[in-house]
């Protein structure tokens, strides 16, 4: 029983200190004309679909939730957006040769029609206008397919 006392301490107390590492949440000055929306114009539903369900892990305009300031949940979310910029940056899409940009295309469309692993699942559960049907899927991936033209 006392063993269970002491890692239950242990355990509070490294909770506790973990509270003070608080992630970067800074947003790097970037040009507004090389975001993807400005540098495509989308319709107004398919810029929706990017801001709604894509740029929180995919661009700087990151809206960090309260429990962003709890570790080591802020500490996971962390590195999900740090993978999605790494992955793709809409805040710097004009920085992106062509062959990027139509790479970074096509990856959009295997991950959010084919796959369906975009947006994620755990991402769309805590954030309601994340989900997409199937029609908006499909509406989101043919205007992306019209970008490869």
């Amino acid at each position: 029983m006392k063993k269970s006392r002491i890692i239950l301490l242990a355990l509070l107390v490294i909770f506790a200190l973990m509270q003070f590492y608080r992630i970067d949440k800074s947003r790097p000055e970037t040009d507004p004309q090389k975001d993807l929306i400005a540098i495509t114009n989308p319709p107004a539903e398919i810029a929706a679909i990017f801001k709604n369900s894509c740029y929180d892990c995919h661009s700087y305009e990151t809206k960090y939730p309260w429990y962003t300031n709890i570790a080591p949940v802020s500490i996971s979310i962390a590195g999900h957006i740090r993978n999605g910029r790494n992955n793709v940056n809409y805040s710097i899409w004009g920085d992106y040769d062509a062959n990027k940009q139509r790479h970074k295309l096509e990856e959009i469309i295997e991950v959010v029609l084919e796959e369906k692993t975009m947006p994620p699942k755990g991402y769309s559960r805590m954030h309601s206008e994340a989900p997409l049907t199937e029609e908006q899927r499909q509406q989101f991936a043919d205007w992306v397919k019209s970008q490869l033209n």
